[in-house]
């Protein structure tokens, strides 16, 4: 049974806030200080939180949908199971914050700071990560399916089972990362860096690896490689 929520009130908008529940759609939160406020379920649906300061805040099962969060601090957020279908979060801080199983399907992250953010089960389907920072990002299991991470650095992210199907990738840094019996068909690695990258088990059938640098990369098991591919060549 769906929660009721509860009316929007000005007054309560502060850092600590207990605003979980409550309808704030469609609301003007621009550089509204929320840090560790707790908006569990809230209804931000198409809200303007551009560079609010969220750090903190608990957001679990909130709905973002088409909300702009543009250049907000969202720094050690709980995201998880949240909905941000569409939502605009363009130079966000998304460091530490976790975004387990939340739905991101045609977000904008572009040039977003999700340094070890925990993305595990999300679904990132046709999002926009290009130029996006994912360093020791945790990427087990999500669906980045016709994603874009153009550019993007994911040295020693985790990867593992991913489903990256016709995502593009060209240009992006994967040193050192997990790509463990990840699903890489028809994917874009043009110039991509897996330098050291695990790739054991990956299927990469019709992948595009123009001049892609795979030194040292660990290639056991992997589906759809071509056989002279050089891991030596820098």
């Amino acid at each position: 049974m769906t929660k009721p929520l509860r009316p929007f009130n000005q007054s309560l908008l502060k850092p600590g806030a207990d605003l979980s529940y409550m309808d704030l759609s469609e609301q003007d939160l621009t550089e509204a200080d929320l840090r560790a406020a707790n908006l569990k379920g809230a209804n931000l649906r198409g809200a303007n939180l551009t560079e609010a300061n969220l750090m903190g805040a608990y957001l679990k099962e909130a709905n973002l949908e088409g909300a702009n969060l543009d250049g907000a601090n969202l720094k050690g957020a709980n995201l998880d199971g949240a909905n941000l279908k569409g939502a605009n979060l363009r130079v966000a801080n998304l460091e530490g914050a976790n975004l387990e199983s939340a739905y991101l399907e045609g977000a904008n992250l572009e040039s977003a700071y999700l340094r070890g953010a925990n993305l595990r089960g999300a679904n990132l389907r046709g999002a926009d990560l290009e130029d996006a920072y994912l360093e020791r990002a945790n990427l087990r299991s999500a669906n980045l399916g016709g994603a874009c991470l153009e550019d993007a650095y994911l040295k020693e992210a985790n990867l593992e089972g991913a489903n990256l199907y016709g995502a593009n990738l060209r240009g992006a840094d994967f040193e050192e990362a997990n790509l463990e019996r990840a699903y890489l068909v028809e994917v874009d690695f043009g110039f991509a860096n897996l330098k050291e990258a695990n790739l054991e088990g990956a299927y990469l059938g019709g992948a595009c690896l123009e001049c892609a640098i795979f030194t040292g990369a660990k290639l056991s098991g992997a589906i759809g490689l071509p056989i002279n591919l050089n891991t030596t060549k820098e």
